[in-house]
């Protein structure tokens, strides 16, 4: 089986069109949640740097803003991200699934454009973040959420699939944290799972390629997008490395 990985670099809007109908089994979309922001004046001069990296977690500097920006209003983003999610169900094969970040604030936008986007929403996996801020006089925000959805009726497996309905892992920290908003390798190995082996995986916010590795060390193929330059070039080293060093070496279509 040969394996394949591409990381494209431009806006998911301009380059999802150039994509071929019903291509991938697996769509895992992380989006700037656009979120963290009480007033439109916060949103507005916050930016995501401000929002994600601690003064003294990033003292040099090394940690890539968001290309494009964070700060849309809810109205804004939702429109947004149901275009996007419209051309991710085109190129979505039959019964394929689609696996979306939020955070609370966004949840309720996030599952409005999902399903404008002609997705069936199937259900919310909570993640766990084991290291996570406390709330003083609350409850610590100790978890992000993923919305499931397929293309139509959910694909049915060769073999019976039972996955877990809540994953666990916390985000990189120190030198291994290459990203604002970097996702663990090992939850997206876990929700990669959804997708059939050998099928193909798409991220259309690649960020700094994680889902890329994810789908390496899973032996699914890839196809990534994103809008920084910086990021994409830092995805296409990370992916490219992965897939390398995989039980399945994947052809390098970088």
């Amino acid at each position: 089986m040969s394996l394949t990985h591409h990381v494209h670099q431009g806006d998911a809007l301009a380059v999802l069109p150039t994509l071929p109908d019903g291509s991938v089994d697996l769509v895992v979309a992380d989006p700037p949640y656009n979120s963290g922001g009480r007033t439109n004046s916060e949103r507005s001069n916050q930016s995501a740097r401000d929002k994600y990296v601690s003064g003294d977690s990033d003292a040099s500097g090394e940690l890539a803003d968001f290309a494009g920006g964070d700060n849309r209003d809810q109205r804004s983003y939702t429109l947004w991200l149901s275009l996007v999610l419209i051309e991710c169900l085109r190129v979505s094969r039959d019964g394929a699934s689609l696996l979306v970040f939020t955070d609370f604030r966004q949840l309720p936008a996030t599952s409005d454009a999902l399903q404008i986007g002609g997705w069936t929403w199937r259900g919310i996996v909570p993640w766990r973040k084991p290291i996570s801020r406390p709330q003083r006089d609350g409850f610590r925000r100790e978890c992000e959420y993923i919305l499931w959805a397929t293309n139509g009726q959910p694909l049915r497996h060769a073999e019976p699939l039972f996955l877990p309905g809540l994953v666990e892992g916390s985000q990189p920290r120190g030198k291994t944290r290459v990203h604002i908003t970097q996702k663990p390798v090992p939850v997206l190995r876990q929700l990669i799972q959804i997708c059939p082996p050998g099928g193909s995986v798409l991220d259309p916010f690649v960020g700094s390629g994680s889902t890329g590795i994810a789908a390496a060390e899973e032996a699914r193929s890839f196809v990534g997008i994103e809008l920084g330059a910086r990021n994409a070039e830092l995805a296409r080293r990370r992916v490219a490395a992965a897939y390398a060093a995989a039980p399945e070496k994947g052809e390098n279509s970088t």
